[in-house]
């Protein structure tokens, strides 16, 4: 367990030094405004529900996603299409660790000759450890080492630079899944793993040593954990967005909505655009943490992200990549263990369609 103190210590002093060049500047939708608009939590909600076209908007999209959902639980098990595609996306599992890995990866290159640290609102002259850490995760070398090494590090920043490093928080949910998962294929780690095995080979001298993914089996940590820990902290992730990000601090968010002229796109109030958008990613987070709807919910917010890079020009898409990617990866994984969708959810659908056993995710 020597080198495996060694390789912690060296993570941890590496995310100190990163840490210790942030800087951090504005804060989601400040990545696209730099205003200082007026406005609080108290006023907001006060406007949405003082207004009753805004009250009437909200209850009949309540409504509508309520009908969806119970339409879901009845309707799932006796269509056919839901079955083969909720198979189609399964099948694609084994594809899971590459695209963990490239939903980390991509990011964090872009990051590092942007000089940025993780979000583009925290700038750090640290581009030799982010793209050192995205390429090898390209790479699949030293997959589940290096991943440790960008989760400590991100977790260092976090300590030192505080609240705006929650913006790119689902950085934790990549690197612990693809610390779970592993390298998968294609991946660099793969090919030596099977010189490794081969009889004859260089490097079979080597086969007795432990490996990360040896040590982690023993602790009981299966690859079967990866779909919860991407749905607890993407879920952390969107709730933080929604609440903290547009109800509790409206301001930079109604300014974003002035900018772009919002109101024409979907003619509300600008405090029931900013309110609306804060439900969807809260609601989107409670259905990921809780397991409910998940892949319905990681479609959700694709479509959420997706909008909004269209709807705004100037928006960074590197810093939503790895949002996208692992949203991706709900969709192959469903809830997995722990989840309404495999406890409540079938019961509820089975009582609806007593002829059918719909799997509610």
């Amino acid at each position: 367990m020597g080198h495996v103190r060694r390789i912690a210590g060296a993570a941890a002093a590496g995310g100190a030094v990163v840490a210790g060049l942030a800087e951090p500047a504005a804060a989601h939708v400040d990545y696209v405004t730099d205003e200082d608009a007026a406005g609080s939590a108290r006023e907001l909600f006060a406007a949405v529900f003082s207004d009753p076209v805004s009250v009437a908007v909200l209850l009949f999209g309540s409504l509508a996603v309520l009908g969806l959902a119970v339409g879901y639980l009845r309707f799932a098990g006796s269509l056919r299409d839901i079955t083969v595609a909720r198979r189609t996306l399964q099948s694609y599992q084994p594809y899971l660790p590459w695209m963990l890995r490239l939903s980390v990866g991509l990011p964090l290159v872009g990051a590092g000759f942007a000089g940025y640290l993780f979000t583009p609102v925290v700038g750090a002259d640290a581009r030799l450890l982010q793209v050192g850490i995205g390429f090898l995760l390209l790479f699949g070398l030293g997959t589940r080492i290096v991943a440790a090494l960008g989760l400590v590090t991100y977790l260092g920043a976090l300590f030192t630079v505080g609240t705006p490093m929650l913006l790119a928080s689902e950085y934790i949910a990549g690197f612990l899944a693809i610390l779970v998962v592993g390298p998968g294929q294609p991946s660099a780690d793969l090919m030596l793993r099977r010189l490794v095995v081969t009889d004859g080979t260089l490097l079979s001298r080597f086969r007795g040593i432990r490996t990360v993914g040896g040590l982690l089996t023993d602790a009981g940590i299966e690859r079967g954990a990866a779909p919860v820990l991407l749905r607890l902290f993407l879920g952390l992730n969107f709730l933080y967005l929604g609440i903290a990000q547009k109800w509790l601090e409206p301001a930079s968010a109604l300014a974003v909505v002035e900018k772009y002229n919002l109101v024409a796109v979907v003619p509300v109030s600008p405090e029931l655009w900013v309110f609306g958008a804060g439900l969807v990613e809260a609601a989107v987070g409670v259905a990921f943490v809780t397991g409910t709807f998940t892949r319905g919910a990681a479609a959700t917010g694709f479509v959420l992200l997706t909008t909004t890079l269209f709807g705004l020009p100037d928006d960074p898409v590197l810093a939503h990549i790895t949002l996208f990617g692992l949203s991706s990866a709900l969709l192959i994984t469903g809830s997995g263990r722990f989840s309404l969708d495999s406890t409540i959810l079938p019961a509820l659908g089975h009582r609806l369609d007593p002829e059918q056993q719909p799997a509610a995710d």
